[in-house]
């Protein structure tokens, strides 16, 4: 017999994060249990506003599947129950968590997944001043990150870079617009943080508009974030995007995540794991997906002043396994 329960947690930043949509100083999080037979799975989604998603809807979307799930529903009866999103990413990571843990396995041993000792994780410059942004970048260079993922919106693009290389020389970057660009200047955007020898530019223009990307040679690979989200969002990628970013809350959990994996690097797209804000819980159900991956972007437990028990092990710019 099952039992599920979910509920909501908030948990505070140290520091704010701030992106081109706004500034967050908590990472609000919903947590879904599921126990079976004394055994319990545990499953975290972070509800993203981008995607007209809260609190209230995700926890009301678990509501209604929670019949079907204590009835015995399983992982693939689940991906007919609910849409892709946060809510059935909970679930689904829950029921992972929970297979784990009755067959005495890690997740990774479960998939025959083999994990690297380390994972190198890129560290965020959040959006700031240019010498803000520079002193930020030299920090975290200075305690061991060597991969960087910088935050900009549609200002002092050309000053925060050239800012930011001059202060790392040597770092890694790429870079993330989270949609606030627009085709006019695109190319010499994009040139320009080629010449700056900036690895990857993420989701440069707003999704459904970034019809742009396949009119110009690109001098850097770019990679769909927003314009991303499950295997059904890879026919509207081509010519356009060089790279996915794969997030368990986007694809509904780990179960779609595995096999936009499979086909994004069937199709040629370089695979890059991103999470939203969240805690150690969230980073854990993504960790079979890491040794496919070209960048990893798991540092959201890192921006929290606590984390959740137990919890996994971060160096600046690296996670320890």
């Amino acid at each position: 017999m099952r039992s599920l329960r979910v509920y909501e947690e908030a948990w505070p930043l140290h520091t704010p994060f701030v992106i081109a949509r706004g500034s967050r100083s908590e990472a609000k999080v919903v947590v879904v249990e599921i126990e079976e037979d004394g055994v319990k799975g545990i499953g975290e989604c972070t509800p993203y506003p981008r995607y007209g998603e809260s609190i209230v809807s995700v926890m009301a979307q678990v509501t209604t599947a929670c019949d079907a799930l204590e009835a015995g529903a399983s992982r693939e009866m689940l991906q007919l129950l609910l849409p892709a999103g946060a809510a059935r990413n909970a679930i689904d990571c829950a029921l992972w968590d929970l297979a784990a843990r009755r067959a005495q396995k890690s997740l990774s041993a479960l998939l025959g997944v083999t994990l690297p000792a380390s994972v190198t994780t890129a560290q965020t410059v959040v959006i700031g001043t240019p010498d803000q942004m520079a002193n930020s970048a030299k920090t975290l260079w200075q305690t061991g990150a060597r991969l960087l993922k910088v935050k900009l919106d549609d200002h002092l693009i050309s000053e925060r870079m050239f800012a930011i290389r001059a202060a790392v020389p040597e770092a890694t970057l790429i870079v993330d617009a989270n949609e606030s660009w627009r085709s006019d200047g695109l190319a010499a955007r994009c040139q320009l943080l080629a010449d700056l020898n900036v690895a990857m530019l993420e989701q440069p223009l707003p999704a459904g508009e970034d019809e742009a990307l396949a009119h110009f040679i690109h001098p850097l690979p770019i990679c769909a974030d927003e314009s991303c989200h499950t295997r059904d969002s890879l026919p509207g990628l081509a010519g356009r995007y060089d790279m996915v970013n794969i997030k368990l809350d986007k694809t509904g959990g780990l179960t779609e995540a595995l096999a936009l994996a499979a086909e994004a690097s069937a199709q040629g797209y370089g695979l890059m794991l991103g999470c939203m804000l969240c805690t150690s819980r969230a980073i854990a159900a993504a960790l079979p997906l890491t040794p496919q991956a070209r960048f990893a972007d798991l540092d959201g437990p890192t921006w929290l002043a606590v984390d959740a028990k137990p919890s996994l092990r971060f160096s600046s710019g690296t996670l320890h396994l």
